[in-house]
């Protein structure tokens, strides 16, 4: 299940025009990197959560046919459900009478993870949950406990750290059964507190391949200047992750400093310095001297001025 309901209210205006897993890096919306991404590790059967501008995610990626696998949608328009509560409402989906485990993942992110272990993990401790963390020399800020949290979620907010909680984690159906049963909820502060408060501890597995959260606009442009200077490798990539496209026209005189990535039938034109560490998408132009450091530029987007350290989307 890729989690996409959000409001992505972080964003600022972009949220206005798209929703969060719809931000493009390098070709593709993060959501669609998600499911390649899956496809990747061997999953065919895919769940998604719809909410704010979710009508956007379905026509991008329609029945996942043309990707080679099976999307089906879980809407939450009458309500946001939370993650707990979107799993919740999506369960006929994801359980098969079986109990057989199902991978989750966030749609805000972008990642290079094998799931192989983690799966081998779950199944080899007969886990109902098994959590992907990382190292972050500031965990408090994903996981504070909050002033309504019971003391069973603090608790294991606090057995985290120094770790994250990379919003992938693998569980089984009957882990859904501590999920409330109405309303919105979290399934940190709810499932996975209630099954730390009985076990002690919760299945976990630590990795420290590439990760990122494109929560906000900063967070969105420093993504895609991470992937841009190589720190990502994300084989399940369809496109070249750097460069010009062969279809764009770079006009005499325009000057690329890389990394950048151009995409197709984009113009850049005379004068122009596009670098480093810029996104033009598709179709998009950068006009007569406009230079552009550090920024983003959405598909079909007209640039004529300077753009430094922010995102262009209209």
């Amino acid at each position: 299940m890729i989690l996409a309901a959000g409001f992505g209210t972080r964003l600022g205006g972009l949220s206005e025009l798209r929703p969060k897993p719809m931000l493009p890096i390098c070709g593709a919306p993060l959501v669609r990197w998600s499911v390649l991404w899956l496809r990747a590790q061997g999953i065919r059967e895919i769940v998604i959560n719809l909410h704010h501008l979710g009508e956007q995610i379905i026509d991008a990626l329609g029945d996942g046919s043309s990707l080679g696998v099976d999307i089906v949608y879980s809407r939450e328009d009458d309500e946001l459900l939370g993650t707990g509560g979107g799993l919740r409402r999506a369960r006929p989906h994801l359980d098969d009478g079986r109990d057989t485990p199902f991978v989750v993942v966030n749609g805000k992110i972008l990642l290079d993870l094998d799931l192989g272990p983690v799966l081998a993990q779950h199944r080899a401790r007969a886990a109902e949950a098994t959590m992907v963390l990382r190292p972050d020399p500031h965990p408090e800020r994903w996981g504070n406990p909050r002033a309504d949290d019971s003391p069973d979620a603090v608790r294991f907010l606090a057995s985290l750290r120094p770790l994250m909680f990379t919003g992938v984690h693998v569980l089984s159906p009957r882990f859904l059964d501590r999920v409330p049963a109405t309303g919105a909820s979290c399934i940190v502060r709810t499932a996975y507190a209630e099954l730390y408060r009985e076990r002690g501890e919760v299945s976990r597995v630590v990795t420290r391949r590439y990760w990122h959260e494109h929560s906000t606009a900063d967070g969105y442009l420093e993504g895609v200047a991470r992937v841009l200077a190589g720190d990502a490798e994300l084989a399940h990539a369809e496109r070249p992750l750097r460069g010009v496209d062969p279809s764009a026209a770079v006009e005499g005189g325009a000057e690329i400093v890389a990394p950048v990535w151009v995409g197709r039938r984009a113009r850049i034109e005379a004068g122009a310095r596009v670098g480093p560490f810029v996104q033009v998408g598709d179709g998009a132009t950068v006009g007569r001297g406009a230079r552009l450091t550090r920024a983003v530029v959405w598909d079909g987007v007209r640039v004529d001025e300077d753009v430094v350290n922010a995102v262009r989307a209209r």
